[in-house]
């Protein structure tokens, strides 16, 4: 195990340094950030001058080397837009990020998944119809739209819950949180649905056909035959089985909840990082757009370790 995880880690550094490169190299083609930074009115001498100080005239290999010696020690600069350094921007963002990401994840689990054992079990029922068909509907509008016609129907017309902003927020150490304020929870619920209705989908449907599969095998009608008690054969043996593949897709969701919740973040003006991309990309904030991706593959490759680590727990073969 520890051999398996040193390796995975070793392979993890040289993409971190892949996808530093790459986005590095294409946000040079965005835009000129100087023009962003200074105004009509600044001289071209003043312009030059800027960009001198923030080594912009450096050859591409010296700015992406003090970058990657940046990110190595820890730090990653800093903005171009406000001065500040970049890793207290993203460390600020990311709690309202992940506590967006963890909900929506969890909300689409918890339906998800017993929708997708109930719809296998059951498959020409008249409530597998009806939920086959809603899930198709939720998984054919796009994200925005979802998001809009929440807000119009929870707050415009009904005015139950807040239509933007994060609300209400507790300080617990260096972690500003949402999740222990009753305001915070409201401002969340719509965000954290729009985000979770499409992975909710992928969710259901996933655990659907590997549960139709696996009903299907051998053993499962061995055991039938057997006379093992229907509930231990569907939850202990038959769900078990199923959810090796989906605990790929399932991580593989979170990293894709993280990375795309930028239009979420848009539409609701949630103050996570992905709104923070938004507006680095409208200034031409080289910095922070790179280390946003940066951060970003950190939590698939983190994911990615994790999903491996569970497939060992769940299904004994791989121990070997």
């Amino acid at each position: 195990m520890f051999y398996f995880i040193s390796k995975r880690l070793i392979q993890s550094v040289f993409v971190m340094l892949a996808v530093a490169f790459l986005a590095f190299s294409l946000f040079r083609f965005v835009g000129d950030p100087i023009t962003q930074m200074t105004g009509v009115e600044t001289s071209i001498a003043d312009q030059e001058r800027l960009r001198e100080e923030l080594g912009l005239n450096d050859p591409f290999i010296s700015q992406f080397g003090r970058f990657t010696a940046d990110m190595l020690q820890g730090g990653f600069g800093f903005s171009y837009r406000t001065r500040q350094p970049v890793a207290d921007m993203i460390t600020s963002r990311i709690p309202a990020t992940l506590e967006l990401g963890i909900v929506a994840l969890l909300i689409s689990l918890v339906i998800g998944i017993p929708a997708g054992v109930y719809t296998a079990l059951r498959p020409r029922g008249v409530i597998t119809q009806t939920i086959l068909m809603t899930t198709l509907i939720g998984i054919s509008i796009p994200t925005f739209v979802i998001g809009i016609m929440l807000i119009f129907l929870f707050g415009v017309q009904l005015g139950w819950l807040p239509t933007f902003g994060r609300g209400e927020t507790v300080n617990i150490g260096f972690w500003e949180s949402s999740l222990f304020s009753i305001d915070g929870w409201r401002a969340l619920i719509l965000p954290a649905i729009t985000l979770g209705v499409y992975q909710l989908t992928l969710t259901m449907r996933l655990v659907r056909a590997q549960m139709m599969d696996v009903m299907r095998t051998d053993y499962i009608r061995f055991a039938t035959a057997r006379g093992v008690p229907m509930k231990q054969l569907y939850f202990r043996h038959a769900l078990a089985n199923t959810m090796v593949p989906v605990i790929t897709i399932i991580g593989l969701q979170f990293g894709g909840v993280i990375a795309f919740s930028i239009v979420t973040e848009s539409v609701f003006q949630w103050p996570g990082m992905g709104l923070l991309f938004l507006e680095s990309i409208r200034f031409v904030d080289i910095p922070v757009m790179g280390v946003y991706l940066v951060v970003i593959a950190f939590f698939f490759v983190v994911v990615n370790l994790l999903v491996d680590l569970l497939y060992v727990a769940i299904d004994p073969r791989l121990r070997v």
